[in-house]
C-alpha cells in the first residue's frame, strides 16, 4: 500500500513523544514493504532543518516540512471566545500547508491518508476533494481531556474559565471530527471507547466509524543488549518540559516528595533530562537534584540510572518514556493517569502512586531493594516485549487499512 502521512510535527528526529509514536510508523511501514511518504508541519515551536534529516531517510519518505507559526497570539485567542471554532485546532490551518497538499494529491495516487493528531483534521476536506484514499485518524490524546485535567489543577479563576471555554470547544469538535473519516486509530483502549461512545455519534446513529487501538511498539533489537550497569540507586525522569503536564507533574515532584525523600536518603541523586527544560528549575537549585536538560541519546540516559519516576496527573493517550523505561529494565513509579492505557500490574511491572505518602514509600521501597528493583524490570521487559512489539502493531495497522479499504 501507498500511505501518506500528515503530521503536527516532523516524526525525525524522534527526541520526543509525538515525534516517537509518528516515527514508529513510518519506520514499522516500510519495513512491512508499504510505500510511505510524510507531510509534517515545522513551527517556531518544534522546529526542524530539513537538511540534518538523513539522505536515507528523506529518500524512503520523501518527507516534507511546511512552516506554519504557532504563535499563541493574544488577540485571536481573545476573538475566539466569541467563536465555535477551536483556537487549538485553528493555529494549524495554513495556505501554505493546504498548498502543499494538494500539489501532492494531485501528482501522487495513494491508498491511505493517515492524518497524525487531530490538529491535523481541518485538511480532511482537501484530501476528500483531491484524492480517492480511504483517511485515517490516529488520535495520540483525546485533547479535550488533557486540558480537562490542566484546568482542574489551575488555580487562576480566570484562566481556568478561559480553558473551560476552549475545553468545551475542543471536545465538540473531537466529537464531531471523528465522522470526516473512515476510520480512527486511537493509541489506548480507554481512547477507543471514547471514539465509540455515544457522545461522538448522532442517536441511533448506523454510521458509526471503525475504531481501533494501535498503541506505541518498541522496536525489540534496540533494546536487546542491556548490559550497562545503572547508577544503583538513583532516580530519574525524562520528557519534553515545554508540555504542560510534564512541568506540572514534575514540578509537583519536587515541592511535595523530594523533600521527604531527600530527608531520608541525604545521598540519593535525582536526574532531570528532556528538552525546553526551565530556567526556574536550574535557578531552584534543590540539593542533589541535576537539571541535565535534553540529552542526546534518550535510551543510554536512561539505561544509566534505576528508577524512572513519572509524577503526571494530567494528559492522555500513552505515556512513550514508560514504555521505553520498560523495554530498559527499568524500575518505574507513576501515577495511575501516567500509566494509563499500559496493560501492567502495579507491584508487578510498575508501583503505581497517586500521593506523597504513596510516592514516599514506592521511592523508599526500591532505593533500599535492588533486588526488587532489578526483578521488577524483568517483568516490565518480558510485558514490552511480547505486548508492544512494533511488527505486531503495524500488522495490526494494516490489518485495519485493508478492512477500511473493502
Amino acid at each position: 500500500m501507498k500511505i501518506l502521512l500528515l503530521c503536527n510535527k516532523s516524526p525525525y528526529p524522534a527526541r520526543e513523544g509525538g515525534p516517537i509514536a509518528m516515527n514508529m510508523i513510518v519506520e514499522g511501514l516500510i519495513r512491512a514493504g508499504h510505500s510511505v511518504k510524510v507531510l509534517a508541519v515545522n513551527s517556531n515551536k518544534y522546529s526542524v532543518d530539513i537538511s540534518s534529516i538523513p539522505e536515507d531517510y528523506r529518500t524512503k519518505t520523501g518527507i516534507e516540512l511546511v512552516y506554519v507559526d504557532l504563535s499563541i497570539r493574544p488577540l485571536a485567542a481573545f476573538r475566539n471566545l466569541f467563536s465555535t471554532r477551536s483556537y487549538h485546532v485553528e493555529r494549524f490551518i495554513s495556505r501554505d500547508l493546504e498548498n502543499a497538499l494538494i500539489r501532492i494529491l494531485q501528482s501522487e495516487k495513494f491508498d491511505i491518508v493517515q492524518f497524525e493528531m487531530l490538529y491535523m483534521s481541518p485538511y480532511a476536506g482537501i484530501v476528500r476533494k483531491y484524492s480517492d484514499a480511504r483517511i485515517v485518524l490516529r488520535a495520540h490524546n483525546i485533547e479535550h481531556l488533557i486540558w480537562q485535567r490542566v484546568a482542574a489543577t489551575t488555580k487562576n479563576p480566570l484562566k481556568r474559565l478561559y480553558l473551560n471555554s476552549l475545553i468545551s470547544k475542543l471536545k465538540k469538535y473531537e466529537c464531531s471530527v471523528v465522522r470526516q473519516f473512515d476510520g480512527i486509530v486511537a493509541i489506548t483502549e480507554q481512547d477507543a471507547a471514547f471514539f465509540r461512545s455515544s457522545g461522538c455519534w448522532p442517536e441511533n446513529s448506523v454510521e458509526k466509524r471503525p475504531v481501533i487501538a494501535i498503541p506505541f511498539g518498541i522496536d525489540p533489537e534496540l533494546f536487546r543488549d542491556i548490559d550497562k550497569e545503572p547508577e544503583f540507586p538513583s532516580l530519574f525522569s525524562i520528557g519534553a518540559m515545554d508540555w504542560i503536564p510534564n512541568r506540572e507533574g514534575i514540578w509537583w515532584f519536587l515541592e511535595q516528595v523530594w523533600p521527604e525523600i531527600h530527608r531520608r536518603f541525604p545521598e540519593l541523586h535525582y536526574y532531570l533530562a528532556g528538552r525546553n527544560m526551565p530556567e526556574s528549575l536550574r535557578e531552584k537549585a534543590l540539593p542533589n537534584v541535576e537539571v541535565v536538560g535534553e540529552v542526546e541519546d534518550a535510551l543510554t540516559f536512561m539505561q544509566s540510572k534505576a528508577i524512572l519516576i513519572v509524577p503526571l496527573f494530567s494528559g492522555s493517550g500513552i505515556r512513550i518514556k514508560i514504555i521505553e523505561g520498560m523495554a530498559t529494565g527499568k524500575a518505574i513509579i507513576s501515577t495511575r493517569v501516567g500509566a494509563e492505557g499500559i496493560h501492567c500490574t502495579h507491584g508487578k511491572e510498575i508501583f503505581l502512586a497517586d500521593t506523597v505518602d504513596e510516592f514516599v514509600r514506592c521511592i523508599s521501597d526500591c532505593v533500599r531493594n535492588k533486588a526488587l528493583c532489578e526483578t521488577m524490570g524483568r517483568n516490565a521487559r518480558n510485558l514490552i516485549f511480547t505486548g508492544y512489539n512494533r511488527d505486531l502493531i503495524i500488522s495490526n495497522l494494516v490489518g485495519f487499512y485493508q478492512k477500511i479499504r473493502g
